[in-house]
């Protein structure tokens, strides 16, 4: 087991970002770590980099294109945090355009948890305001049978969201 590993299995989050600052050398372990399927260390160490990281983290400029790939066939869990990580990164037009994708895949999954169905959503939404010619294509994903499976918690701040953005539609309540 390495160091990254073990301080991933026993340390609580302050310990792990602090390991972190401490020994810069692991951050490339912790991102191939991220975007492999070795858990409990891959969705742990996602979730540790977005934790760590800066916006535009110039240490993940060039795994932002893995970041995406990596998102099929990882748990929902997984796949939140990696989502979350490429939220803060500056993608190019195609990179935006592959999560764009992936990320309404992911929404129209009813089945899916709601945490990964929101955070899917919220790059939806990022993308819908900056390209507001998408608005019009995109309100079909906010009808009742996407919206109603959805947690009390996550259903209230999708539809907040939604009436902010001018995309409520009468049947999504």
């Amino acid at each position: 087991m390495t160091q990254l590993k073990e301080v991933l299995s026993v340390m609580h989050k302050e310990g792990m970002i602090a390991y972190m600052k401490e020994q810069p050398g692991e951050y490339e372990e912790a991102v191939k770590l991220a975007i492999t399927d070795e858990q409990p260390y891959s969705w742990r160490a996602a979730w540790l980099l977005w934790s760590c990281m800066e916006e535009n983290d110039p240490r993940l400029k060039k795994h932002t294109a893995k970041f995406i790939k990596a998102l099929d066939g990882k748990k929902d869990g997984h796949q939140r945090e990696i989502i979350k990580i490429l939220m803060k990164m500056e993608l190019t037009e195609r990179q935006e355009s592959l999560l764009f994708d992936k990320c309404v895949s992911l929404w129209e999954q009813t089945a899916l948890s709601p945490s990964i169905r929101y955070t899917a959503f919220h790059f939806i939404r990022k993308i819908a305001a900056k390209y507001p010619e998408l608005k019009k294509e995109i309100s079909a994903l906010f009808q009742q049978h996407f919206i109603s499976p959805l947690s009390p918690g996550a259903k209230n701040g999708i539809l907040r969201m939604l009436r902010e953005d001018g995309f409520f539609r009468d049947n999504a309540e």
